[in-house]
């Protein structure tokens, strides 16, 4: 896990998704404290199904 502030990941965007697709998790920071958290996206396999939270929220 890798901890950047705001202005590095900006400058540093492409390596940062290069680390991310390696299946690093990444933190930016403002002012020393985490704000976002960059992670490998992954589709579902499984079909959406309407309704299935009706009732529950």
């Amino acid at each position: 896990m890798s901890i950047v502030n705001i202005h590095e990941a900006k400058t540093h965007f492409s390596k940062l998704l290069e680390k991310v697709l390696a299946g690093e998790e990444v933190i930016i920071g403002k002012s020393g404290k985490p704000i976002a958290k960059l992670v490998r996206y992954q589709q579902s396999d499984e079909p959406r199904q309407p309704g299935m939270w009706k009732g529950k929220v």
